[in-house]
């Protein structure tokens, strides 16, 4: 995608973004819904599927199957999960986006598929912010700013000095261009007025093998997954970047605590295509706020590194507003795109 087709995408979405996802959001509280198809019998009537737009295994097609099972047990018909990965999740977003409002095609939507990708400029087969009824956030994921044990800095204020003294030596290590770690890295960058050198990976698995090894100084890391390293003693937690401190690590402060405006998290909701039944979505919106009430459902969500939210209606609009902005300021002087 050419400079002035991408700064047309991101003007286009500017201008649309609060009006289009806040009446999208809406339609689910206030009944207030596009045309759509009505259910020929009461809903569910059969088997609801659930699209996940990863492969099996990872951490979203777990907490996927969580949410599955216990919406089938309260809607009293299967939800099935469904793995459709590729193109950085937007293959099977794309997927539920042309699919039938019925409520019978669901989607596991995340920021990657509907705010930053976009962003990045990458090809998508539908229009992240009119294609969709957002039921509800499940959560955030924050990374965790991680450095290996021996590390000069004892803490996160000390890694902000050392960087401003270092002159650009030091590096970061992320899942690569254009995920959530290297965004956060870049937010940091910006708003601390530091200098790191990203070192891109496939994978954190790889990154975090070469922090404990010595050959980058801080890796961006999903906190489920480095739990078991920082558990072990190879790895040190120096700042989360979420909006709050996580009870897991109460004596770990938020990045946002020293850099005002740094706050860099992934998120996952449920959604459908646009255009669903307001009784469909609303049902769906009542059944997903007990299931997520739920102590054993909210453990392992938050075992999988998510805090649990519920937001639905007008404040899940807000928040998807917030990430847009919040990225898009990001992503705009890197120049950086995703084909």
């Amino acid at each position: 995608m050419k400079t002035s087709a991408r700064q047309s995408v991101h003007a286009k979405i500017a201008r649309a973004f609060n009006r289009r996802v806040l009446l999208g959001v809406a339609c689910v509280m206030l009944g207030a819904a596009p045309p759509a198809v009505h259910a020929q019998a009461p809903y569910p009537a059969r088997p609801v599927t659930l699209l996940v737009p990863y492969n099996a295994g990872g951490s979203t097609d777990l907490m996927a199957r969580v949410v599955a099972q216990h919406l089938g047990q309260v809607l009293g018909k299967p939800v099935v999960v469904e793995n459709r990965g590729g193109v950085g999740s937007t293959l099977g977003t794309g997927v539920v986006a042309k699919a039938a409002p019925d409520g019978y095609t669901l989607l596991m939507s995340n920021g990657a598929a509907i705010t930053t990708g976009p962003l990045l400029g990458q090809r998508i087969s539908y229009d992240p912010l009119s294609d969709f009824t957002h039921i509800m956030l499940l959560g955030t994921m924050p990374n965790g700013f991680i450095v290996r044990k021996d590390s000069p800095a004892k803490d996160f204020k000390q890694f902000l000095e050392l960087a401003r003294a270092s002159g650009g030596r030091l590096n970061y290590g992320s899942a690569g261009v254009g995920s959530i770690g290297f965004l956060t890295g870049e937010m940091l960058k910006q708003k601390a007025h530091i200098e790191m050198t990203h070192v891109p990976y496939k994978g954190t698995g790889p990154a975090m093998t070469d922090l404990i090894g010595g050959q980058i100084d801080v890796l961006f890391n999903n906190l489920g997954v480095a739990f078991a390293q920082v558990k072990a003693g190879n790895a040190r937690v120096l700042a989360v970047s979420g909006t709050k401190r996580l009870p897991e690590f109460p004596d770990v402060p938020t990045m946002n605590e020293f850099v005002p405006g740094v706050v860099g998290e992934t998120w996952f909701g449920i959604a459908g295509p646009k255009g669903m039944p307001p009784e469909i979505a609303n049902k769906l919106k009542s059944a997903l706020e007990t299931v997520i009430q739920k102590p054993e459902v909210r453990k392992q969500l938050s075992d999988a590194g998510l805090v649990v939210s519920g937001m639905t209606g007008a404040e899940f609009g807000n928040f998807l507003t917030t990430e847009h902005e919040r990225w898009d300021v990001v992503i705009k002087p890197l120049g950086v795109k995703l084909d």
